[in-house]
């Protein structure tokens, strides 16, 4: 603990430095994390990637940005630690992570619980705020706490305040719109979702210019 609150209290050019001397932490010389609580037990930052202020990360095994990828402000990211309590036992693959893709963004204030894996593909914008992924819950027929991971493709867009619940999955090129329970692992590529439950609502052009992009950034 003592590590962590002398990490926070660096600049940060001194605290990338002390945050891979002393936790190990693989961070682009480029990568930035801001004014944040940011402390999984591996963190990899890929080049000009960002953390954004007054974020919170704890209890994660592992989160991994890759180029130019970002965590906006003020989001909240937690998972449940492996080993060491009764919960989850019976999942022996479960990994408290959070993976995402060159070119992807989480904007501002999103709730994410990576209890199980969070994977994010590239050129996804996981867009708006008070949007949740909620990999846990409560099994009733075995009265237990389970998990399953969460996934969503590349050349995604997840509107404003949407909920993802453990097990489903956003297929590539495809847009959940906003509000939307997305509580199933969808799979079929350029279509729009969108509901309580989110459910197919109409194909999308395979030319729209978000799924051309090179570049991840949205003018």
């Amino acid at each position: 603990m003592i590590k962590k609150l002398f990490a926070c209290l660096l600049p940060w050019p001194l605290r990338r430095r002390w945050l891979a001397f002393a936790f190990g932490y693989r961070i682009h010389p480029t990568a930035r994390i801001g004014l944040a609580w940011v402390f999984p037990r591996q963190l990899e930052l890929g080049e000009h990637s960002s953390i954004g202020h007054l974020t919170v990360v704890k209890g994660l095994t592992l989160l991994r940005l890759g180029a130019h990828a970002s965590i906006g402000r003020g989001c909240w990211i937690t998972g449940f630690p492996e080993g060491g309590a009764r919960h989850f036992t019976h999942l022996p693959e479960r990994r408290p992570e959070l993976l995402v893709g060159a070119h992807s963004a989480i904007t501002n204030r999103h709730l994410i619980d990576c209890t199980d894996s969070v994977s994010l593909g590239e050129f996804t914008t996981f867009a708006g705020f008070s949007s949740q992924i909620l990999t846990h819950s409560i099994d009733l027929s075995a009265n237990r706490q389970s998990a399953a991971p969460v996934r969503i493709g590349s050349y995604c867009f997840v509107g404003t305040n949407s909920v993802l619940l453990g097990g489903s999955a956003l297929p590539d090129f495809c847009v959940l719109g906003a509000k939307s329970l997305l509580n199933k692992a969808q799979t079929v590529t350029h279509t729009l979702y969108a509901g309580t439950p989110a459910v197919a609502v109409k194909e999308l052009p395979t030319d729209l210019a978000y799924f051309q992009r090179l570049t991840g950034f949205v003018d």
